[in-house]
């Protein structure tokens, strides 16, 4: 970026405007972080830069947004004296800055980066400005507010996980309403739903329940028959999961998110789905599964071995409900998971190494999907190619990143940005099969 590009602010702080230092964190999670703040001061304290600088060198998706935020820094410290402040896009003033050591508390330690950068909101704010500490960081929140600073989390991309989409409505019909969807397989409808969105319609007179599926386009209830073949063996269990496997099993939804808690089935029908599609329809050419690299618990380090063995360890999940399915399924000659690996009608993928492929004419699984920012979905969902579709799955109350939760993870945020596009179907699955005990285990624990 040129110079001349932007004018470059060299006054002092525009009256009634607010000053919000970011952390290291959110530059991790989204590198362009700083344009959300419009019409405000953004500072970047010299110790997030450190930080940066010992994270590029990073591998995976830390250090290419390590990398990814240091250009963008360095494309807009280029225009003018970021110490005084130069003016970038949407109106936002961005200095660096660094705390002042006489400005310090006493008692607080500056030997780690985190207090330095919380140091450097202490010290803005002791110079009368109105100051915000940004972090994905609970604890450094929480310090920045002991020492009396507003402390908030980076709230772009966030959504409300009690009002999260949930793919499908209930609505009382009369009984001639039911009979007519029922007998002619379609009917208008005039009420207001988002395409590829479920209508589970009850007939209170007789206290029977049918299921539609509204097409936006044609601005029609499409009626879905509880009844259905099973799929490689599999069959839906209740009415969210008949739901769910037709979003799965419809070549014109091109994406689909199934969120639920554990036991609901969401991974067993994506993998049944798409072995189904690439073994019996040969609508795709294999099942591309992958999963983030997140353990829970300590991590058991280095994994020897070619990639498909140091990915059986993560993907054993997966391992398990592929053996239910086959235990199940019969045909084809496919009595192994090491099989279906070894034709490449299965393929074992990291996330990491999906950057830069194109996917086309596969159907590409991402289980536990709450583990990935909304720049990494953003990322997986646009390596799809022609005729691909994408299936994520997971359970937004169990997340294992320490700078995601509920509301901020990708796939609660993608779930609420594709709502209403032709093309993605989602449903949320609260009724766990697996067994008694874990249904207890995911109500109670």
């Amino acid at each position: 970026m040129g110079k001349s590009a932007l004018p470059v602010y060299t006054g002092s702080m525009a009256s009634g405007r607010k000053t919000f230092v970011v952390d290291t964190n959110v530059l991790i999670h989204r590198p362009d972080a700083i344009l959300s703040f419009r019409d405000n001061d953004v500072v970047v304290p010299l110790w997030v830069l450190e930080e940066l600088d010992r994270l590029k060198t990073h591998s995976d998706e830390r250090g290419r947004n390590a990398r990814h935020a240091i250009r963008f820094l360095d494309e807009r410290g280029r225009l003018g004296n970021v110490q005084e402040g130069v003016r970038i896009e949407n109106n936002i003033t961005l200095r660096f800055a660094i705390s002042k050591p006489d400005e310090v508390p006493r008692d607080i330690l500056e030997d780690k980066a985190d207090n330095k950068i919380i140091l450097t909101a202490y010290a803005l704010h002791n110079d009368g400005e109105s100051v915000f500490f940004v972090s994905k960081d609970i604890n450094a929140r929480v310090k920045a507010a002991a020492l009396g600073l507003r402390a908030v989390d980076y709230e772009k991309q966030k959504v409300d996980i009690n009002k999260l989409y949930t793919g499908f409505v209930r609505i009382d019909i009369k009984n001639e309403t039911y009979e007519r969807l029922e007998s002619q397989g379609e009917i208008d409808w005039s009420e207001q739903l988002v395409s590829n969105q479920f209508v589970v319609l009850n007939d209170k007179e007789h206290d029977e329940e049918i299921i539609g599926l509204f097409r936006r386009e044609a601005g029609t209830v499409r009626y879905v028959d509880h009844r259905m073949p099973s799929v490689v063996g599999v069959r839906p269990l209740n009415d969210e999961q008949r739901m769910a496997f037709e979003l799965l099993l419809d070549p014109s939804i091109n994406i689909v998110t199934l969120v639920g808690k554990a036991g609901t089935g969401k991974t067993l029908l994506a993998i049944a789905a798409g072995l189904k599609q690439v073994l019996e329809d040969k609508v795709y050419s294999r099942v591309l599964v992958s999963r983030p690299v997140i353990p829970m618990g300590k991590d058991i380090g280095y994994l020897p071995g070619a990639k498909n063995e140091k990915l059986s360890h993560w993907m054993q999940p997966l391992f398990d409900n592929l053996e239910f399915v086959l235990n199940v399924y019969h045909q084809h000659n496919a009595k192994s998971t090491e099989q279906l690996i070894n034709n490449n009608t299965i393929e074992l993928e990291a996330l990491s190494y999906i950057r830069g492929r194109s996917l086309p004419k596969q159907f590409i699984i991402v289980d536990e999907a709450q583990n990935l920012s909304p720049h990494e979905v953003k990322t997986i969902v646009s390596r799809a190619g022609m005729d691909s579709k994408v299936v994520l799955t997971g359970d937004p109350f169990q997340i294992d990143s320490p700078y995601l939760d509920a509301n901020s993870n990708g796939l609660s945020y993608l779930v609420e940005t594709f709502k209403g596009q032709d093309l993605f179907g989602h449903m949320l699955m609260n009724r766990s099969e697996r067994s008694p005990l874990a249904e207890l285990a995911a109500e109670l624990l």
